[in-house]
């Protein structure tokens, strides 16, 4: 999922290339020209305002080469919408292919769930406060790479901030897979004992690269003890791969809190490593929308990277979230929203367009 670069090796062909609001074509000796009012060259074109229903084009490059950095910024909030972040909709497409191969709400892809942005600091996405959105996950093409914001926002965001930083001329084997990403949301509709599909059977061979969660409780008592489970390569009743509950497979343990105790009531501690973290708990609202009481069912935000322990499949993958809760009476099955980006590379691009949903249906609790 990196690409480092060796200093003492200095690839011959290789050019860097970086599209903006400065340069969005990416072209040689073009950046920087517009004019702001201290002149030509001086910050004249840093952000455009995006608008209802515009597919802005953050890069659109030919191959081969490597997607090594995308940078984004932008308010959360505008006055006809507070949920900004789920609204905007970042797909990519690689080499042609008429289905993006990734597609996700632009918060949900950077691990910042609910529309609200809150510090991640991992190897492959780091978010800066405030709201410095950063993925450094190489996305590898062959031919041609397109990468795009959707805006189903009912405003126009205003100040759209972004950067995509590209190789072009890279050597690329037949063993480089492609990037994917997909957004799921089981918003509390499953009913009791149903578990949540982070992914559905994708076929053929890859690597499986991480995933992030967004958890809004809507039941009482402690909500992670579920299972996730990897079905791999013609796993069917029983997968190959499991954890021993949810807050164990983002690297915590007893529920991420001081203690396991009734007096004084416990307190859950965030955490962001670079593969591991719980970045996220949100008992209020804080978007302002309304004159009324801030009380909302409780969120939490977390991920899990698989840099350092790959998950491969050959032939086929199946990826599933249980939802068990626990209390004084034991464990027990939950119904709650549960929202989850899963993140891997296959052998080639495939389309992953089919569970985004609509704005409504993506609306935060």
């Amino acid at each position: 999922m990196f690409d480092m670069f060796t200093p003492t090796r200095m690839q011959r062909g290789v050019t860097t290339r970086t599209f903006n609001a400065e340069n969005p074509q990416g072209r040689k000796g073009a950046a920087a020209q517009a004019a702001s009012r201290l002149g030509v060259g001086r910050k004249g074109s840093p952000a455009l305002d995006l608008h209802p229903g515009q597919e802005l084009v953050l890069a659109d490059v030919d191959g081969p080469g490597m997607i090594r950095h995308i940078w984004i910024t932008c308010n959360a909030i505008t006055p006809a919408d507070p949920f900004v972040y789920r609204n905007l909709v970042l797909k990519m497409y690689w080499d042609d292919a008429e289905e993006p191969s990734v597609v996700a709400p632009l918060g949900d892809f950077f691990c910042c769930g609910g529309a609200v942005s809150s510090r991640v600091e991992s190897l492959p996405i780091v978010v800066a406060p405030n709201s410095g959105f950063n993925a450094f996950v190489a996305m590898p093409f062959r031919t041609r790479a397109r990468i795009v914001v959707a805006s189903e926002h009912p405003d126009t965001v205003k100040g759209f901030f972004y950067q995509v930083d590209a190789t072009t001329g890279d050597e690329l084997g037949e063993d480089i897979g492609y990037f994917h990403a997909q957004w799921r949301r089981s918003n509390g509709d499953l009913g009791r004992g149903t578990d949540h599909v982070v992914l559905d059977t994708v076929r053929g061979r890859g690597v499986y690269l991480g995933t992030f969660f967004s958890v809004t409780s809507l039941e009482r008592y402690w909500w992670g003890e579920g299972e996730i489970k990897f079905y791999v390569d013609g796993d069917e009743a029983w997968p190959s791969l499991t954890s021993t509950g949810l807050e164990d497979y983002v690297g915590g343990s007893w529920a991420f809190q001081d203690g396991l105790q009734k007096d004084p009531e416990p307190v859950p501690h965030t955490y962001s490593s670079h593969s591991c973290g719980f970045t996220r708990v949100a008992t209020k609202e804080t978007t302002r929308f309304s004159n009324y009481e801030r009380a909302m069912p409780p969120q939490f935000d977390m991920y899990r990277w698989h840099m350092l322990d790959p998950i491969h499949f050959a032939e086929d993958l199946r990826v599933t979230q249980q939802m068990i809760g626990d209390w004084d009476n034991g464990l027990f099955e939950r119904n709650d929203d549960l929202a989850s980006v899963a993140y891997w590379y296959l052998d080639r691009p495939i389309g992953v367009d089919g569970e985004i949903g609509t704005r409504e249906e993506r609306r935060p609790r």
